[in-house]
């Protein structure tokens, strides 16, 4: 099968790879429909993290179900899957108190590299959640983003504690970002403030349902957040970048008493005890449990309610992937999709 893998920094290349095979009884193997890049791919594509030499690369996907092991019972071959970044067994105690990206039984799915013909999901029952019927191939990008970014937005809203009536503030305009918008509108957020410069991902931003663009960043984005909200700052943000001043710009936008939600995957951040000790600021966040949310985002998108895959917007084949790759690095791209 055909497959991408990072060499080095800069250099993804797709190549003929083994097709995997059932190696558990709890696993599956599906034929890839369409996987994407991600913006953590960035990190060890602009050498922010090191990786081994020909690393399978990716970690969302869709796609249908072509081989299950003796004791999979929930999902048939056939079958039009969404599966979750992380792998879970959805029964282990971790699992049922709703974190199921620290199941003890899970692992990291992009071990496998999500972005070839074929992927091997192990813990299928737990992971991978069948579609009414085979999906229009409209609704292919939005079930698509399910995998990831969007249950990855909305574990950040509810780590913020979005809810009606509340002022939400977005640190991050890319896709994670952008669906954290769609998010907090969908639970009920009365001001949603997105951060971002860039135009195409403002008028994203507000038909995801911003009320607000907020342009600055730092200690100047901050100071705008305050002067928008009678200096107190924000009931809710979501930190959706992982670095040390987005997470700062989050903690400070937000009241005493306020939920920061953080998503973003941290690299290098610390947080500074004298910021962060008298802000009686609620940090919760960390990998998105995507599978918890996955059934009721399913539904949302094949009703109609949503429509998460506005946020790519750069196709490719699989051949030219790089392309894909180096769209996103140049910001010309907010999220590419990867069609087989």
């Amino acid at each position: 099968m055909r497959g991408a893998v990072i060499n080095a920094p800069g250099d993804v290349e797709v190549i003929d790879r083994d097709k995997p095979t059932i190696q558990n009884p709890t696993d599956a193997l599906i034929k890839v429909v369409a996987a994407c890049v991600c913006g953590s791919d960035m990190w060890p594509w602009r050498g922010v993290e090191k990786m081994p030499h020909a690393t399978p690369m990716g970690h969302e996907y869709v796609g249908i179900v072509d081989e299950i092991g003796s004791d999979v019972t929930n999902i048939k071959v056939g079958q039009f899957v969404v599966g979750s970044f992380m792998f879970s067994d959805n029964t282990c105690e971790i699992c049922e108190s709703g974190y199921q990206s620290n199941c003890i039984h899970g692992g990291y799915i992009g071990m496998n590299g999500a972005q070839s013909e074929y992927l091997l999901v192990p813990q299928a029952d737990g992971t991978l959640v069948a579609t009414p019927e085979m999906p229009a191939a409209d609704k292919i990008p939005s079930l698509l983003a399910a995998s990831d970014v969007l249950g990855t937005g909305w574990f950040g809203a509810k780590a913020a504690e979005v809810g009606p009536g509340k002022t939400v503030v977005v640190v991050g305009d890319g896709a994670v970002g952008l669906l954290a918008v769609l998010a907090a509108k969908q639970l009920g957020a009365e001001r949603i403030i997105a951060m971002s410069r860039h135009e195409s991902r403002q008028n994203l931003a507000r038909e995801f349902g911003a009320t607000d663009i907020v342009e600055e960043r730092g200690n100047e984005g901050v100071a705008k957040i305050k002067e928008m909200t009678d200096g107190l700052g924000a009931h809710s943000v979501i930190e959706a970048v992982g670095t040390q001043e987005s997470m700062m710009q989050a903690i400070q936008s937000a009241r005493p008493g306020g939920h920061v939600g953080y998503v973003g995957v941290s690299h290098d951040v610390s947080l500074p005890g004298d910021v962060l000790f008298p802000s009686h600021v609620h940090l919760h966040g960390g990998p998105a449990p995507v599978r918890q949310y996955l059934p009721e985002l399913i539904d949302l998108i094949w009703t109609d309610k949503i429509n998460p895959g506005r946020v790519f917007d750069f196709e490719v084949g699989i051949e030219d992937i790089t392309e894909g790759y180096e769209a996103m690095d140049e910001r010309r791209a907010i999220k590419a999709i990867v069609r087989f």
